[in-house]
């Protein structure tokens, strides 16, 4: 019995073997038939590892009491200290919660509106009215934050138009920018009005392999506008849908600093303090190099965590489909 078991495994072994040298022979073969694909991703690739690779050497740094003038290599090693100073620091909670609410009210606000705009605009039957549709809603995008900031400050200053309007209809004027529960839906209301258009391409894209023999039959079945949506329009769409919120989700703590930054008064400190203005101000404006690379070591391993989880989670919702 023993000799036949090991005969089996030997035979099971050689065909693996086998099986893999085959494969190994088809993909060397598509490389050598397709070869200026690879050629054409060469420059990416390259530039990738140059920008994106080779800078995580700087990582190390967070281990480091670094100075500029010593270098990386001459500053001497400290190990954890300056990840247990960040974590000791009185305002680390309050950061840390800000800045996940931020994202997470950014993400639950915010995710659903271009898949929603996408649908609607995939509506319109006119090719003149969706292009200048297309056109409105895209524009915000290519405006810079300090400009999208100096328009929040003048339109929610004590007597900018928003403020008229409130005492017009009745109301006390209201300073939007030094209270702290206001930066938060001011922050998410602009990012939705400057993102979700230009956010909303890539469902238009997948959109339109909508097939019409689906819809007409839909129609002709008594299908409404909303059942057609659901049952037709968003199952096109579904799989990128997925993508992009694991991908939303994992880079739920990468808000970047600018725009917080330029929204911050002394006065919503409280709220508007989160991880990325804090590492830029101990980074850039006092030169605690080491410190802030260990807080934003700290952003990008929760980052990494999260997206992790969330895909693991969309793989058992979804039937095995993730990223």
């Amino acid at each position: 019995m023993t000799l036949i078991k090991t005969e089996g495994n030997v035979k099971k072994l050689k065909q693996n073997s086998l099986i893999k040298h085959e494969n190994n022979t088809k993909k060397l073969k598509y490389i050598r038939d397709n070869y200026q694909l690879y050629l054409f991703i060469l420059p990416a690739l390259v530039l990738t590892i140059i920008f994106k690779y080779v800078p995580m050497y700087g990582t190390v740094i967070a281990f480091k009491a670094y100075n500029p003038l010593n270098g990386i290599i001459g500053s001497p090693w400290i190990g954890w200290d300056n990840f247990k100073q960040f974590a000791t620091t009185p305002d680390f909670m309050n950061m840390l919660l800000s800045t996940l609410k931020l994202s997470a009210y950014g993400l639950l606000f915010g995710f659903p509106i271009p898949i929603i705009l996408a649908l609607m605009m995939h509506r319109v039957k006119s090719v003149g009215l969706k292009k200048k549709m297309q056109l409105i809603l895209y524009a915000p995008n290519f405006i810079s934050s300090v400009v999208i900031v100096g328009m929040i400050f003048i339109f929610l200053s004590p007597i900018g138009p928003i403020n008229q309007i409130i005492t017009l209809l009745g109301g006390k004027s209201v300073n939007f920018m030094t209270e702290p529960g206001w930066f938060r839906p001011i922050y998410i209301i602009s990012g939705i009005w400057q993102g979700a258009g230009w956010a909303s391409i890539v469902y238009l894209a997948g959109l339109s392999n909508v097939s019409q023999d689906q819809l007409d039959a839909a129609l002709i079945d008594g299908a409404n506008i909303f059942q057609q949506i659901r049952h037709v329009d968003f199952p096109a769409i579904k799989a990128i849908t997925v993508i992009q919120f694991i991908l939303a989700a994992g880079n739920i703590m990468s808000i970047g600093f600018e725009k917080a930054f330029l929204m911050q008064t002394s006065m919503n400190i409280s709220t508007s303090e989160i991880l990325p203005t804090y590492v830029y101000k101990i980074g850039l404006q006092m030169g605690d190099y080491g410190y802030s690379t260990a807080i934003g070591l700290f952003n990008s391993v929760i980052n990494v965590i999260l997206l992790i989880a969330v895909n693991k989670v969309v793989k058992k919702l979804n039937d095995g489909q993730g990223l």
